[in-house]
């Protein structure tokens, strides 16, 4: 019997490609898209989810606060000032696990910033795929115990050489208007 003449094997779709399935993953990414993160305070102050969204905004002011990252000044006068914005993001639940996260992150507008004034070099850290699978590998090969942490405020370990003047936020007001960053 020559391979032409057998009958060719019975291709089937995995189980997790069926109907139903498709149906439900359609779901969950259409609820994902209309329910959309607040993109400004006065959104977070009107959302049904007002409670939470304040919440995680004092928990970053006070991580903030704690790790001393900015101190309260009067503008000096011909100083540059840039402006900054919350930036929200719910994380969604692990069904049994653990709850939806509501985070809220003080960021600087960059597009506001001057290079040589407001910093000299740019720093993002980014991590290769590589090396996570070394880590692993010698996690397995020396059958250690591998730990995940979520460190919030690493960026508040950084050394500044420059003086960062900042406007303060919606949401965080003083009678002083101004915010210094530096450490």
């Amino acid at each position: 019997m020559l391979a032409r003449d057998r009958t060719g094997r019975e291709i089937k779709q995995p189980k997790r490609y069926e109907y139903a399935d498709l149906i439900a993953f359609a779901l969950v990414a259409a609820s994902e898209v209309l329910e959309e993160d607040p993109k400004t305070v006065k959104a977070v102050l009107v959302s049904k989810e007002k409670e939470k969204w304040l919440s995680a905004m004092n928990e970053e002011i006070k991580s903030l606060h704690d790790n001393h990252t900015w101190e309260l000044i009067k503008i000096p006068p011909g100083s540059r000032v840039v402006s900054c914005k919350w930036i929200f993001k719910k994380k969604e639940d692990i069904q049994g696990v653990e709850p939806d996260r509501f985070k809220a992150r003080l960021v600087a507008r960059g597009f506001t910033q001057k290079e040589g004034i407001n910093f000299n070099e740019v720093f993002s850290l980014v991590v290769k795929h590589r090396s996570i699978r070394i880590l692993m590998a010698m996690v397995a090969e020396f059958d250690l115990v591998l730990e995940q942490m979520d460190v919030k405020t690493s960026f508040l370990y950084g050394k500044l050489d420059e003086v960062i003047l900042m406007k303060q936020t919606e949401g965080l007001k003083s009678k002083v208007k101004r915010i210094m960053f530096a450490n």
